[in-house]
């Protein structure tokens, strides 16, 4: 089944699900380990899957990994951040990853925000 992206941001998700389906058929042992892993990570405990999140886009800007800035930024928005909290997520983030975090944080960031925000209206 073939999906037509509405978005840069939906394509990008898109892009990285079937990347990540062709993985898995190759690597199936891998990838349920992994998402085994990742899915533990992510649920709740002492922190929320929402804080989770935030922590998740944090790493992500840090890391310059665009996929995963995308994925959590939805991922925040799922879990019903503001978009003030995704901004004060990016400020920390910078603090620690300078100019280039704060690049991704004022540009990706703000893309997949204002376009998922038209989508849920």
């Amino acid at each position: 089944m073939t999906f037509e992206a509405r978005s840069s941001t939906e394509a990008a998700l898109i892009k990285y699900k079937e990347g990540l389906s062709m993985f898995t058929e190759k690597m199936p042992e891998f990838a349920s380990h992994f998402h085994s892993f990742t899915e533990a990570c992510f649920q709740e405990g002492a922190l929320t899957q929402r804080e989770k999140q935030l922590i998740a886009l944090g790493i992500s800007l840090h890391a310059q990994d665009e996929y995963c800035i995308i994925y959590h930024t939805k991922g925040c928005l799922d879990h019903g951040c503001s978009e003030q909290e995704i901004l004060e997520a990016v400020g920390v983030t910078a603090a620690f990853g300078g100019g280039a975090s704060m690049s991704q944080g004022v540009t990706l960031v703000q893309e997949c925000i204002g376009e998922m925000s038209q989508r849920m209206q």
